[in-house]
């Protein structure tokens, strides 16, 4: 799956790759007639139309094409301007483009078909077409989209195959039990925009993005705002809402002012600042799982070369105390429990009975002088602003200096710390606090933790690691897959490969004068699953 970049961060049960959230999302179960479900409206007042809604972000935009982005903003934009072809919330698909997904009595061939009169928002069909051309294009190695390696099963791709204008046919080379999940990723991009881009990550097409989602774009500008205006042919029903703008909001004081004021309607709170906007009585406020995992992740590719010893990893863990870090992070374990496993509660075959090491200062001594290493001096980049990701580093800080670690502190605005964290070739730093969402089928952490992983920003290497992960992603036998994860659990907590802090809880806030919050489900990485259901009341 897609790796989330946010905050603290978070590639992705995404919005999208994300499925079975709890807390504050409802399920639903698909529809006869080939309409999204959602929850009945239970609100007293009648949705009203027109208005406008503004979203508090961090950062700007990565980039606005879903087949590329990572980081937590340009997913939130991205789920208003492109649709998925389906979700799952509670185990239970909601289709969205899609009217339907079968699977053959071989468990080879998923057959998908598409609603009838589909349009992108410059008025030209979406077909089967659009769905193949964007499957090809990110199994294309010159296109460079890190979610290829989900479509390639057993070393050999999945192949999309158009029956008709509204049929698509995936042929597996072998079956997959994680096929459906990896699915959820995919959000079609216009053929007959891009067919003629060489580089489409590179494309100045995607500053003007083109999508099938319930808005679309209006405006830019740097550093300050991304504008969306309604979408009237959305296949969901005219939104209500006539625009929502995502304000670039990088200091997060300002920000949280800019809440109070009504300036901003919706933004993410740190646990610290709840209180503070729970007493104006103007905001809804949710927390709510995500199935996401908080993580200091250790860059094996830094130029000092020393983080690639596992004993030296092991030392550092050594060092920390988790539940000390969840204090200093979060105020207090309401918002966040602690993890052992790189595989959050929500996913299959999750266990947190794995090897820790854990607040025992003299073996982390022992095993940096077992691994010849005196004098050791690290950096540590954060995010500006960011509330947790400071106070846990300068705890970190701390607790590696009674170590004799030296730990260099290197703040940067959000925008520049996502560029960092996400280019495999940085070597100007070794440590990050970061998350991610996954989703609850494990094989999509291969990409995070296989040595050709997409993802693998911290450049761990374990062959046995590879061998596993290319089995569990082939096993349709439930027990032996159950057995495949466990053990690949174990050996990455082994390897100290990260530092697993908490499985960690989002909390929202929401201005009550907009109605339909249960309607629009609450959904991890993006805040809401469909922003056609939100409206003023």
């Amino acid at each position: 799956m897609r790796k989330v970049l946010s905050g603290f961060i978070s590639l992705v049960l995404l919005t999208v790759v994300i499925s079975a959230c709890s807390g504050g999302n409802n399920g639903s179960s698909p529809s006869n007639n080939g309409q999204a479900n959602t929850p009945e409206n239970t609100a007293s007042e009648q949705p009203k139309d027109g208005g406008s809604l503004i979203i508090g972000v961090a950062s700007d935009p990565v980039i606005l094409n879903p087949n590329y982005a990572g980081d937590r903003v340009s997913l939130t934009i991205d789920q208003a301007l492109y649709a998925p072809l389906y979700q799952v919330n509670d185990g239970k698909k909601t289709f969205y483009l899609a009217d339907s997904l079968t699977l053959s009595d071989d468990n080879l061939t998923y057959t998908l078909k598409l609603k009838s009169g589909l349009t992108w928002h410059d008025g030209q069909p979406l077909t089967a077409d659009d769905v193949v051309f964007t499957i090809d294009k990110i199994l294309d190695e010159k296109q460079n989209s890190f979610l290829r390696g989900n479509l390639i099963i057993g070393g050999k791709p999945v192949q999309a195959v158009k029956v008709d204008d509204t049929t698509v046919e995936f042929k597996l080379p072998q079956v997959s039990p994680a096929f459906e999940a990896t699915l959820l990723q995919v959000f079609p991009i216009p053929k007959h925009i891009f067919e003629s881009e060489a580089n489409i990550e590179k494309s100045p097409k995607n500053n003007t993005p083109v999508g099938s989602g319930a808005f679309k774009f209006k405006e830019y500008k740097t550093g300050e705002y991304v504008t969306l205006e309604r979408f009237d042919n959305y296949f969901g029903g005219k939104p209500h809402l006539d625009s929502i703008t995502y304000r670039i909001a990088k200091d997060t004081n300002a920000a949280n002012l800019a809440l109070q004021n009504g300036e901003i309607n919706v933004k993410y709170l740190d646990p610290q600042d709840v209180a503070t906007i729970q007493a104006t009585n103007n905001f809804e406020i949710s927390p709510y799982s995500e199935g996401r995992l908080a993580y200091l992740m250790f860059n094996q590719n830094s130029d000092t070369g020393v983080l690639g010893k596992k004993e030296v990893r092991q030392a550092l863990a050594y060092a920390l105390n988790r539940d000390e870090i969840i204090k200093v992070a979060y105020s207090s374990g309401e918002y966040a429990d602690p993890a052992k496993s790189f595989v959050t509660p929500d996913g299959l075959f999750h266990t947190n009975d794995v090897t820790t090491f854990d607040n025992d200062a003299a073996k982390a001594k022992e095993l940096l002088q077992a691994a010849g290493v005196n004098g050791l001096k690290l950096r540590f980049i954060v995010q500006s602003g960011n509330k947790a990701q400071e106070a846990v580093s300068l705890y970190v800080q701390q607790k590696l200096k009674e170590i004799g670690v030296e730990v260099e502190l290197q703040s940067m605005d959000s925008s520049a710390w996502v560029k960092k964290f996400i280019d495999q070739k940085a070597k100007d730093y070794e440590i990050a606090m970061t998350g991610y969402i996954m989703g609850y089928d494990p094989d999509a952490y291969s990409i995070l933790f296989k040595s050709t992983g997409s993802s693998n920003y911290s450049h761990y290497v374990n062959k046995e690691v590879d061998t596993l992960f290319e089995q569990g992603t082939g096993e349709a036998d439930a027990t032996k897959r159950d057995a495949i994860y466990k053990q690949l659990q174990e050996i990455i907590a082994s390897d100290a490969a990260i530092y697993p802090i908490a499985y960690t809880k989002t909390i929202v806030a929401v201005d009550k004068k907009y109605g339909g919050l249960d309607q629009a489900v609450l959904k991890p990485v993006v805040i809401f699953e469909d922003l056609s259901k939100l409206y003023l009341k």
